[in-house]
């Protein structure tokens, strides 16, 4: 499974975000978790069709998105959602 984290910088949101995805990482840890900037990595962040920040995407290995979350998602959340991309 693949969690993407859009940020930006100056984002607090991102770094609530950030830390509720590093807790389900500890429950999850075959979750390879990615953060991207979106100032450094705009071709992606556009790809993504990201119009705000923090935005997770959850996909499966196969890259089919089973979550898409704006703004601050839940620990609950981000634990179902990994669990349907497994």
């Amino acid at each position: 499974m693949r969690v993407q984290l859009f940020t930006s910088s100056f984002c607090g949101a991102c770094t609530a975000t950030r830390e509720v995805l590093t807790q389900a990482g500890t429950w999850v840890p075959s979750a390879e978790i990615q953060e991207l900037n979106v100032a450094q990595a705009p071709k992606d962040a556009e790809a993504a069709d990201i119009r705000s920040t923090p935005t997770v995407i959850i996909s499966t290995d196969d890259g089919a998105e089973v979550f898409r979350s704006e703004g601050v998602p839940t620990l609950p959340q981000a634990l179902a959602a990994m669990a349907r991309a497994l």
